[in-house]
């Protein structure tokens, strides 16, 4: 089994693995993202859900709202409430959209795009070269965001 990266909470009772490479990393700036995380952005990166491994403790899963109104499934720590992942319901529990800075090395993703820029905080500044989306992106740009085999795959998962 390859492990692409390795990851865990704050206080290391839920530890997981990526047992692959992620199809794409969002840079979320909408403001759904903002109060969720405290910050400015979210940045997740998206796999498939049984590319997953909980390796240590059992998460627990919440549902909360979202912008989208399908709302969202994070799953967390229960002792430290830390959010790992979440399932989004336009791609259903097949995909986690994994929280890059709980990765033990974050730097393996690197955002791919940068979502909901409409809301950005006008203090981030974006590199000149950055796939950047007001909104959310649309299907014809998914093979250019994430390549051949990614694409692919995002296919796979949603049953194309």
């Amino acid at each position: 089994m390859t492990v692409f990266a390795e990851g865990r909470c704050a206080c290391g009772d839920v530890r997981y693995r990526l047992l692959d490479a992620p199809i794409v990393t969002h840079c979320c700036h909408c403001r759904w993202c903002q109060r969720e995380t405290g910050s400015a952005f979210a940045l997740n990166t998206v796999i498939e859900t049984d590319r997953v491994e909980v390796a240590q403790g059992a998460p627990e899963h919440v549902m909360t709202p979202s912008q989208s109104g399908h709302g969202q499934e994070i799953v967390r720590c229960p002792a430290c409430k830390v959010a790992l992942w979440s399932h989004y319901g336009g791609a259903g529990d097949k995909a986690a959209f994994v929280r890059v800075g709980t990765l033990d090395n974050p730097d393996l993703c690197p955002p791919d795009v940068h979502i909901f820029t409409e809301s950005k905080q006008p203090w981030v500044l974006l590199p000149d070269d950055a796939e950047v989306f007001a909104q959310f992106y649309r299907g014809p740009d998914v093979p250019r965001l994430y390549g051949e085999d990614g694409a692919a795959r995002w296919g796979a998962l949603r049953g194309r």
